[in-house]
């Protein structure tokens, strides 16, 4: 079986990331990059002995069987239509989208074209998740704590929120994606944001978000989020259920029970790594893993866009059962 031929939009850290990765699998072939910033792919070109294009359809002219989409959040819905358009398995970065209307529409068309996607939610492939299912499988979840507590990353965009939509979405997403794979889904939010910005120009962003999180099966939560700091201080869950205390990051997963503690350590890099694999695996038909197909990454979007609504207008957000806000009213808009 020949190589699996993979394009690249996006040529930034994350791009980065993905280029190193799938370039250390001997059945994928990099064919090239593309990115706004014509320096920018030609470098990330050149690291890989690749080839740079000009702009998204040059690249799919160049005949790929996959492409990544890995695009800052203001700027995804129209790599994502392209793709598509060409009928092409689609790999996308999270967040999906800086709104709900692009991620909607993507996921609309995603279904209708019956098309193989995976998103970069790589901490479902941490490999204590099976462990932590095990011990609460047989437990109701009774409370969930979740935090990112970390510092402005150093790109332009992160702290305005018509183009990252804020903390919350950017990057307490990975956290609310775990707590919908091992608490469930939530029925309703209430949230605040403290209304003062990080001290970075041009910031319109929360420094500070904490939310109140009501689950469908009786479990109640909070989410804190904050980019007030000088480095990542913690990130993860803390999930209590009967006589059963979980702390899981990316680091590990530590349990305390009647037994005592005991640390289960985890590899990040590794989920890093089992994210791609699995989805090359998919496109060559040789693998069916995929944990976070778009419709799956859809869901823990409008999650994260619940408790960024009711932080920015201070009411509850109630949502359906399939996770859908009933009422949403977010100010972000995008052209797409």
């Amino acid at each position: 079986m020949r190589a699996c031929r993979v394009g690249l939009i996006g040529a930034g850290g994350v791009a980065q990331r993905h280029a190193r990765v799938l370039g250390g699998f001997d059945d994928v072939e990099l064919i090239g990059v593309t990115d706004v910033v014509p320096d920018a792919a030609a470098a990330l070109a050149a690291e890989h002995g690749t080839r740079a294009y000009a702009d998204v359809a040059e690249l799919l002219a160049a005949g790929p069987d996959a492409v990544y989409v890995c695009v800052p959040p203001f700027a995804h819905g129209p790599a994502e239509q392209a793709v598509l358009d060409a009928g092409l398995p689609m790999f996308v970065e999270k967040p999906v989208a800086v709104d709900l209307a692009t991620a909607e529409r993507v996921a609309t068309e995603v279904n209708r074209r019956g098309l193989l996607t995976a998103v970069g939610h790589h901490w479902r492939y941490l490999s204590v998740l099976d462990e932590a299912r095990e011990l609460l499988a047989d437990r109701p979840v009774r409370m969930v704590s979740g935090a990112w507590l970390d510092k402005v990353p150093p790109v332009a965009w992160w702290a305005r929120r018509d183009r990252s939509g804020g903390p919350v979405v950017e990057q307490a997403a990975h956290v609310l994606d775990l707590v919908r794979a091992l608490v469930g889904e939530v029925s309703e939010v209430t949230a605040y944001g403290n209304g003062t910005p990080p001290p970075v120009d041009g910031a319109d962003i929360d420094s500070v978000t904490t939310a109140v999180l009501r689950f469908t099966n009786g479990a109640v939560g909070t989410l804190s989020a904050a980019c007030v700091l000088g480095w990542k201080h913690r990130a993860g869950l803390e999930i209590l259920a009967d006589g059963l205390a979980l702390s899981l990051t990316e680091e590990g997963l530590t349990i305390r029970d009647a037994d005592g503690e005991r640390h289960v350590p985890a590899d990040p890099e590794a989920a890093r790594v089992a994210v791609d694999r699995a989805f090359v695996d998919a496109v060559r038909g040789v693998g069916d893993d995929v944990r976070v197909p778009y419709a799956e990454a859809l869901a823990t979007q409008r999650l994260a866009l619940a408790v960024s609504d009711s932080a920015r207008t201070g009411a509850t957000v109630p949502l359906t059962t399939a996770g859908s806000p009933a009422v949403l009213t977010s100010g972000v808009t995008v052209d797409a």
